[in-house]
């Protein structure tokens, strides 16, 4: 089955305003944002499309979300059965992004992991900000290793491995005297081992079972 054809991730890292946004006269501004909003979105039809086909290959999220998603994605999976009937079986590139798009539109992307903002009672960021009707995530806010509805996944591998470096070195140059610093920084720490851990854990489950 031939992948759609989408955008790459670099193409949406080189858009730029053709204009800044208010120098745009009168009503162009709403088709400038039309345009940024047709970005978003076939940004995150991209990016969900690319993990399906990761956990097609066996390399699975991880996070207090995970479940949730592989959940999702095995229904996908089980709609694009080659061996159902002709009638139910949902086989071309376009039912795939159809099947994938409801969950892209909830999608919002952290420093450091996926939200999947499908239920806003839900969300941690919400509830610590006291706004739990909210219709969009606190990016911020998010504490990703704790949230429900948040993922992490190999292309968030680097950023964590790279937190838990420097929070190492930052350990190392603290005094004795410096307790409470030391032991919000030991917390981040370990926090940063254990997601990255559960990462590379997810990464090569399917591989070690099937071996």
């Amino acid at each position: 089955m031939t992948r759609p054809s989408l955008p790459s991730a670099g193409a949406f890292r080189q858009f730029q305003y053709p204009t800044p946004p208010l120098s745009r006269p009168g009503g162009a501004q709403s088709e400038l944002l039309a345009e940024v909003n047709k970005l978003e979105s076939d940004r995150n039809l991209a990016l969900v499309l690319a993990e399906f086909r990761n956990y097609q290959q066996g390399v699975l999220p991880s996070g207090p979300g995970a479940r949730s998603l592989t959940e999702f994605f095995a229904s996908i999976d089980a709609k694009l059965d080659q061996t159902a009937p002709a009638p139910k079986t949902q086989s071309s590139d376009r039912d795939v992004l159809n099947l994938l798009t409801k969950r892209a539109n909830v999608l919002h992307l952290g420093p450091a992991n996926y939200c999947w903002f499908t239920d806003p009672s839900r969300a941690l960021c919400l509830k610590l900000a006291g706004t739990p009707t909210t219709d969009r995530p606190l990016v911020g806010m998010c504490d990703s290793a704790r949230c429900p509805q948040a993922t992490h996944h190999p292309c968030h591998r680097p950023v964590w491995v790279e937190h838990a470096d420097r929070t190492k070195v930052f350990l190392g140059q603290l005094g004795t005297a410096r307790k409470t610093e030391r032991t919000r920084l030991q917390g981040d720490y370990d926090r940063a081992r254990r997601v990255i851990g559960e990462i590379d854990a997810a990464s090569t489950t399917t591989d070690e079972e099937s071996a």
